[in-house]
């Protein structure tokens, strides 16, 4: 049966139509960066969950989730109505495989994300782990509109403390942006692009690349990827991609 606590909303923050993140205080366990867990609200006489990636590092407080409304969901435009005060709950337990404990050592490290898969990147990114163990890192953010490019004061800060190891590349696809890649993440792997813009070799000698977003991208990264000689990461079987599945 699933386990539930208490929270409470903190702060709300619209980035743009249809994009939110909600902070808000509640009592779950420890947890690694790059995890997730589920919110829920009661609606209709029923609790509603689905899962969300911890944003704050697991040091930082409040919690803080970020997420996209889907116009037929019946619990993403709910979350975004909330205001300072309201409750939610929250499975204490949290879960999920994308973090650094199941990341393989290597030289470099690519974080490629769409839309709200930011979230965990930059989780494991405030903290500790990734400096000390990885001498170059790369985070690409792809959204459809500049406006949808969130969370630039965190990743501006980033950079300013880790102006050697940290590259961003933003990619927009449906507007012309200066200083980013135009379309999508599998096309600049598939014609070098990306690795021109972070000024680094994307291959399975020295690099591990962790992917989160929208199942296309992912599926076409892979099959990119993979005719680099590059696989999926596995406890038994040693790899150069890991991949997160939400549940």
């Amino acid at each position: 049966m699933q386990q539930w606590v208490e929270g409470r909303v903190v702060k709300k923050v619209r980035w743009s139509e249809g994009l939110y993140s909600v902070r808000f205080d509640a009592p779950v366990e420890a947890f690694a960066a790059g995890q997730f867990t589920k919110v829920a609200l009661d609606l209709d006489g029923e609790r509603i969950g689905r899962p969300y990636s911890f944003v704050n590092a697991p040091h930082e407080r409040p919690i803080e989730i970020y997420f996209n409304t889907i116009p037929e969901g019946p619990l993403s435009n709910r979350l975004a109505a909330l205001e300072p005060g309201d409750r939610l709950w929250v499975n204490p337990k949290p879960n999920g495989l994308l973090t650094l404990a199941e990341t393989p050592n290597a030289e470099h490290l690519w974080m490629l994300s769409t839309g709200t898969a930011l979230g965990p990147f930059l989780s494991i990114l405030k903290t500790e782990e990734p400096w000390r163990r990885f001498r170059r890192v790369v985070l690409v953010h792809a959204v459809r509109y500049l406006r949808d490019l969130s969370y630039q004061d965190e990743i501006g800060a980033l950079r300013a403390a880790h102006p050697r190891q940290l590259s961003f590349v933003p990619v927009v696809s449906r507007e012309c942006l200066d200083g980013a890649l135009p379309g999508r993440i599998p096309a600049h792997i598939l014609d070098g692009s990306l690795e021109g813009r972070a000024g680094l070799q994307l291959s399975p000698a020295d690099s591990h690349v962790m992917l989160c977003g929208n199942s296309a991208m992912i599926a076409d990264t892979l099959d990119v990827l993979s005719r680099r000689g590059m696989r999926r990461h596995r406890r038994r079987e040693p790899g150069h991609i890991s991949t997160e599945k939400y549940h």
